[in-house]
């Protein structure tokens, strides 16, 4: 049996706003030039790559957890669930997984490991992390319309000084993760 490999990352852990994604990625043998780790690459470049991946990929799935999810669980159990449910959502089943960090989720059933900075190592893993990265940017710019006073189409929800006095002027919105520190603050 042929070994079919999905890469699999995760794209917001850090901001205090918006929900965590995760992309999962076959690529099986398909070339794209210019593949690395999506935060080596100007935006212009994740948007065309993106759009390359999901054209030529033999599969993909991207996926995430909520604000409420990151909350009721914690962020790393949150970014596990976004990987399973990637994951589970290929339409190719992959019976090995690699999956950029030093952690290999215990709740996917298929063997697998964890790479270290497999986001600039691995086609499958960079892949995914580019997917992932676009499709939260994107959300958060939608949610900077719904939302104009936190700028979030700028910051895209990670703790900047912008974005905490946003949340010192302003509060909350229906988005923030209520446990991260930059936000707990702001709720006592």
């Amino acid at each position: 049996m042929d070994t079919i490999i999905a890469g699999v990352d995760e794209a917001g852990r850090g901001p205090l706003a918006g929900p965590v994604y995760a992309a999962a990625v076959i690529l099986n043998g398909a070339q794209i030039e210019g593949l690395n780790d999506s935060k080596k690459l100007s935006q212009y470049k994740r948007e065309l790559l993106f759009d390359e991946i999901i054209t030529k990929a033999a599969g993909y799935a991207i996926t995430w957890a909520s604000p409420e999810e990151i909350d009721k669980f914690n962020i790393l159990q949150a970014t596990f669930l976004a990987m399973q449910r990637a994951v589970e959502q290929l339409k190719i089943k992959p019976n090995f997984i690699q999956v950029d960090g030093n952690k290999y989720p215990p709740n996917l059933k298929i063997p697998g490991e964890a790479i270290v900075k497999g986001d600039g190592k691995v086609p499958e893993i960079m892949a995914a992390s580019i997917l992932a990265k676009v499709s939260r940017d994107r959300y958060m710019k939608q949610m900077a319309e719904q939302y104009p006073q936190y700028n979030f189409a700028k910051h895209k929800g990670y703790p900047t000084a912008e974005h905490r006095n946003a949340i010192k002027q302003f509060g909350i919105s229906p988005i923030h993760r209520k446990t991260f520190g930059g936000v707990k603050e702001f709720l006592k």
